[in-house]
């Protein structure tokens, strides 16, 4: 099995069909590719990797923007055999160093117009190089195992250093359950993701699952000003929309949307953050058109869902996925012991998940502290209900959600308190109305009445990722410690 592989032959599509397109501000279709074309590229692009010397396993970080380049590069690395790591366009050349020392990468595509690492030996493809693989005569699918690495991506560790998650060439095909278990996609459908390439979100929803099915996968380069998606989802003919629940509230905040808006839309769907309650109420009136949760993460794609035949109960993101194994633990047992009916504990998928990750990389010990008995721990809280709805209780650790990105408090705190005016730090998120966090930094100044909120957050811009930084800074004289000196973060978000 090769994930580049079932992703562009599942469905058996019509090579003539169109398999991606790229669409303008104003909805103009900017590339147009067909299932052929899209084919015959990756492979080249494959090729053209084997052509440069690089060997089955060897990693390749992608410093690519959002274009059509990014997909190319990321199915052509792994039919090759290769594992392409995709990273964020707003990392920091600090950030993307860390990246590429961890996972030991051979070689830095660069498109040059992201930062590019400053440290390392790695070879580095530019743009002219882009264009040459892309040249290349196309060559075959790499003949890969299910459990052989077929991509590596950074999230938040719980200690502040961003750690990889290595998923298997099965990894695609586990994802069979959401087809209709969420999307209730078809080869007729036509996705629009508004996410980058870079996030698994996209990968999956955006690009993956749409190939896999037949489907066309469609993509938007312009501004994102939250007004203009109501004129991109009527221009693009989407069928099908995918953003996180903080987009949908600028959609209807900023844009003009009533009943009679995108009419080609069937449903939206929404990960990443919690869908609040109110919000949901409030697009389904505007709109006329369902919209479908799902929980899940970058280990494991998501496995709870509403769809188009799971009925929606507002405030909960649904239940687990046909075929899915998903239990509450108990907080306080051991092992396989569960949670009381109706009683929170702790989110876990079973090891025998097609979808879950290999592992995280190059650190054994902590993909073994992942895990309780035979089930892997997301450190998310959940109760069910009698009908088998979750319903999302918290996190089990601090990591913060960012507009859908994961961030460990601790990576923002050792940047911040690095700045030669900073005593101590702690960072938190901070409710700033219903459903919105934003990331809140409590600092304790080295001189109070000198300090100047403004020179932090410039500090903060060139070595932290826009997701990242605090959108708040607050001053105290001291953080709230427990008893053991441990920071309580949770009492500073009362504040």
């Amino acid at each position: 099995m090769n994930l580049a592989r079932y992703c562009l032959t599942n469905a058996s599509p019509d090579p003539d069909k169109v398999a991606l397109e790229v669409i303008g501000t104003a909805g103009e279709r900017l590339e147009i590719w067909t299932y052929a074309d899209l084919t015959r590229s990756i492979l080249s692009v494959a090729n053209g990797l084997r052509l440069e010397g690089f060997e089955r396993g060897d990693r390749v970080l992608l410093r690519i923007g959002h274009s059509s380049d990014f997909p190319l590069l990321f199915f052509g690395s792994i039919a090759a055999g290769l594992v392409p790591v995709p990273t964020c366009a707003l990392l920091t050349s600090t950030e993307t160093d860390t990246i590429l020392s961890d996972s030991g990468a051979a070689v830095v595509v660069h498109d040059g117009k992201t930062a590019l690492p400053q440290a390392g030996t790695a070879r580095v493809i530019g743009s002219e190089g882009i264009t040459q693989l892309k040249q290349a005569d196309p060559g075959e699918f790499e003949n890969t195992s299910p459990d052989d690495p077929a991509f590596l991506i950074y999230t938040s560790g719980t200690s502040g250093t961003p750690k990889g998650v290595l998923h298997a060439q099965r990894a695609a095909s586990a994802r069979a359950p959401m087809y209709q278990g969420w999307y209730g996609i078809d080869a007729a459908d036509r996705l629009l993701h508004a996410g980058a390439f870079n996030w698994t979100y996209t990968l999956g929803v955006g690009l993956m699952d749409p190939w896999a099915n037949g489907a066309t996968s469609v993509v938007y380069d312009g501004p994102r000003d939250p007004h203009v998606w109501p004129e991109i989802l009527t221009a693009s003919n989407a069928t099908l929309f995918a953003a996180v629940p903080s987009l949908y509230r600028r959609i209807l905040k900023y844009g003009e949307v009533s009943k009679g808006s995108f009419p080609t839309l069937r449903h939206g769907l929404t990960a990443g953050e919690a869908l609040p309650e109110a919000l949901y109420h409030e697009w389904t009136a505007r709109t006329g058109r369902e919209l479908y949760e799902a929980l899940g993460m970058s280990e494991i794609s998501t496995y709870l869902s509403s769809s188009p035949i799971v009925p929606v109960k507002p405030g909960s993101p649904g239940r687990p996925q046909t075929g899915r194994k998903v239990a509450i633990l108990d907080e306080n047992g051991e092992g396989d012991q569960l949670a009381e009916p109706g009683t929170a504990g702790l989110l876990a998928v079973h090891r025998d998940e097609p979808g879950l990750m290999i592992g995280y990389w190059n650190r054994p010990e902590e993909t073994q502290v992942a895990f309780r008995g035979d089930w892997f721990l997301t450190g998310d809280r959940a109760r069910a209900d009698a009908e088998g709805y979750y319903w999302y209780e918290g996190r089990a650790d601090d990591l913060m959600n960012a507009f859908g990105y994961r961030v460990a408090p601790e990576e923002v705190e050792r940047t911040l308190v690095a700045h030669p005016d900073v005593s101590e730090v702690a960072v938190t998120t901070i409710s700033s109305g219903p459903g919105v966090d934003l990331i809140t930094a409590f600092v304790v100044p080295v001189h109070p009445n000198s300090f100047d909120e403004s020179d932090l957050a410039a500090y903060a811009v060139g070595r932290l990722a826009d997701y990242k930084r605090p959108k708040v800074y607050r001053v105290i004289s001291e953080l709230p410690r427990t008893p053991s000196g441990k920071v309580q973060r949770k009492a500073l978000s009362k504040n």
